[in-house]
């Protein structure tokens, strides 16, 4: 019964390991979207719905249950597979879940990358920046320098073409099915991630209604941001295994 974890935009898997060490069990799975420390395939677009497509065929490979968990993007598909594709799954678990709130506006960093040209130069500017200044500048935000290297060190050139098109593909994310209207009895365990530093998801308060409407249970990591697995890593994983161990004795 694998815990598959996928990461989001810009990053690549080494976001995870700090958690996953903190984790009670040992059969972890990282999967790497494609242009996010993976190769991107001939003829794959890189947009929403081709990243959607993309993970429910990586699950459909791995034997299961699985026990789902997804950040930023990452977790965009995750909840897009918990509402659509339940049946790949035992549980799911994400920290994105306030931007699926009607309410919810892509925050400024995203609309600078949805718009032609202003996002080219965002793009151009962050992957030319020098290396040590681009690694400094991310642990400031919150990675570990392990982390940072190895975002760093991906192809930015592939890296960047992807977070542009992945963006410009979803300018409305209420457009997007995630499943709210599953009916209750087709839903599966879900946790809600609710890191109270994390502005990107629209706050707290999104986050919290999206863990009622998704029937979900939310767990707040209270003063901590976007990279909470990395900044306290032993409460991350705290969370996820007082999640598991009850779906364990249920």
């Amino acid at each position: 019964m694998p815990v598959v974890f996928v990461h989001g935009v810009p990053e690549t898997a080494a976001i995870w390991e700090p958690l996953s060490h903190e984790l009670d069990r040992t059969d972890v799975i990282t999967l790497s979207p494609p242009g996010f420390g993976a190769a991107v395939p001939d003829g794959f677009g890189a947009t929403a719905d081709e990243y959607f497509r993309w993970l429910v065929a990586e699950l459909e490979r791995i034997e299961g249950p699985i026990d789902l968990v997804g950040h930023d993007w990452g977790g965009c598909h995750v909840q897009r597979v918990a509402g659509t594709r339940p049946d790949l799954v035992r549980s799911w678990c994400n920290d994105v879940s306030g931007c699926t709130d009607p309410d919810y506006v892509w925050h400024d960093l995203a609309r600078t990358w949805q718009t032609p040209g202003a996002g080219e130069a965002a793009i151009e500017q962050m992957f030319g920046t020098p290396f040590e200044e681009l690694v400094s500048g991310m642990v400031a935000l919150g990675m570990t320098a392990k982390a940072a290297e190895a975002t760093a060190s991906a192809d930015s050139v592939a890296m960047g073409r992807c977070i542009l098109a992945l963006y410009r593909s979803a300018p409305d994310l209420s457009a997007i099915d995630w499943g709210i209207d599953l009916p209750r009895e087709q839903r599966k365990p879900g946790l809600v991630i609710n890191a109270t530093e994390d502005l990107y998801v629209g706050g707290p308060e999104f986050v919290h209604r999206a863990a009622e409407r998704l029937a979900a249970k939310e767990v707040v990591l209270e003063g901590l941001g976007h990279w909470w697995m990395m900044q306290d890593p032993k409460r991350g994983a705290a969370a996820l295994n007082d999640f598991y161990a009850d779906l364990d004795n249920r």
